[in-house]
């Protein structure tokens, strides 16, 4: 047999190889190796202890007996307490454990009963009994045993002190319970004398008051014969006056149908005046807003339009910007290569070249010569009569301009055209 079990009242201790320290376990299974491991058990079942002292001294001397009741258990979910408990009790019965236990709670229950006197032992058993726990758990538990509860059981002793105590204790009794019916008589008797004296106090209050009430009721029958006639001769004056006033009431009344009459007039009168209105609104004021609205929506319309109008041409103006801009990018490229071949040709052929240049512009400066006569509107010749007269003047002068270009190009570019123009180089 190798596995052992044992139920929740037992715990099995195994020790041997591979087992320092032991295990313990309290309610399962262990395997165990034979030969070389060995299993112990230890119980931990509650005890009952009868844990009686007789014949204790108490502080002031008097022998009693005291006998209490313990349920005492070794503690087998706490592994301190019950490794404890396995050095000190392995091997022992439960009833040994018991009366070592019990041993130890008597020492304590003496001691505590030497420190007490009997009064404070017999009239609070609660306190002594906490007192005998107190102590004796924590001895116990140095044991591996817990003290699961307590309870003094009897207190007596040899001397009849106990009895003397309940005889003293009887005569006092016996002693307040004489005096209370003393004194419960006495109250009686003055209760009743008192009774009586406010009974007849009352009988002549009650006389007095039925006087008093003779009398109020006879001066109130008076007021109220008095006020019965005043009300009879103001009741005659007042039907005289109602009269009057329901007359009055009914001539107020008819003028207020008239009233009524002449405001339901007005009323149908206001009413005619809306429906009016309301007719006036629909023919004339609806149709007119309605032309207003269509006339709103229309200037929007319109608007929108132009807008939209004034983006499409900003756009194609931008875009015809953007064309002419890039054809006169084109057109300065064009001009500057060509004015870049043209002084490169200038550079090869120096003066020729720049007669060349200057004959191809001649043309172009004999028309802006004569531009301004050109866009005259009107031109009146005056003449001396030693001179031609009319478009043959004009275009002499213009030929006369155009004769001294030479002199004045040679004096700015220091070449001479004529010279030049007798050579035979030639700029293409």
């Amino acid at each position: 047999k190798m596995f052992y079990t044992c139920g929740p009242n037992e715990a099995m201790v195994v020790s041997g190889f591979g087992r320092s320290p032991p295990l313990m376990i309290a309610g399962g299974r262990v395997f165990v190796i034979p030969c070389i491991q060995k299993i112990q058990r230890i119980t931990l079942n509650t005890l009952t202890l009868n844990v009686k002292s007789d014949k204790v001294y108490t502080r002031h001397g008097v022998p009693i007996s005291v006998t209490g009741i313990a349920q005492v258990k070794i503690q087998g979910q706490n592994k301190d307490m019950l490794a404890t408990a396995c050095q000190m009790f392995m091997g022992k019965s439960e009833a040994e454990v018991a009366q070592i236990a019990l041993e130890t709670l008597e020492g304590h229950q003496r001691a505590i009963i030497a420190h007490l006197t009997v009064e404070e032992i017999y009239q609070d058993r609660k306190k002594f009994s906490e007192q005998v726990f107190k102590v004796a758990s924590s001895d116990l538990v140095n044991m591996g045993i817990g003290v699961v509860s307590y309870t003094l059981k009897d207190v007596h002793d040899d001397q009849d002190y106990l009895h003397s105590l309940g005889k003293a204790r009887t005569a006092q009794v016996q002693k307040d319970a004489r005096i209370g019916e003393a004194q419960y008589k006495r109250d009686s008797v003055i209760k009743e004398a008192q009774a009586m004296q406010e009974k007849v106090s009352a009988q002549y209050k009650n006389e007095i008051e039925m006087a008093k009430a003779q009398r109020d009721y006879e001066l109130k029958k008076a007021a109220y014969d008095m006020e019965v006639n005043t009300k009879k001769a103001e009741s005659e004056m007042a039907y005289q006056l109602q009269v009057a006033k329901t007359k009055q009431r009914i001539e107020e009344e008819k003028m207020q149908v008239q009233v009524v009459e002449r405001t339901q007039q007005i009323t149908l009168q206001e009413q005619e005046i809306i429906r009016k209105e309301k007719e006036l609104e629909a023919k004339v004021k609806k149709p007119a807003e309605a032309e207003k609205y269509r006339l709103e929506r229309l200037a929007e319309a319109q608007r929108l339009q132009l807008i939209m109008e004034a983006e499409a041409e900003a756009e194609s103006v931008r875009m015809k910007g953007e064309a002419e801009a890039f054809a006169l990018e084109a057109k300065g490229r064009a001009e500057a290569e060509q004015m870049t071949k043209k002084a490169e040709a200038f550079k090869q052929y120096k003066d020729g070249a720049m007669v060349d240049m200057l004959l191809e512009k001649l043309p172009l400066m004999a028309e802006e010569i004569s531009r301004p006569m050109s866009e005259a509107q009107k031109i009146t010749m005056v003449s001396s009569g030693g001179s031609e007269v009319g478009a043959a003047k004009l275009a002499g002068e213009v030929l006369d301009i155009m004769t001294r270009l030479p002199h004045t190009i040679e004096k700015l570019t220091g070449v001479n055209i004529s010279q030049a123009a007798g050579k035979p180089t030639r700029v293409h």
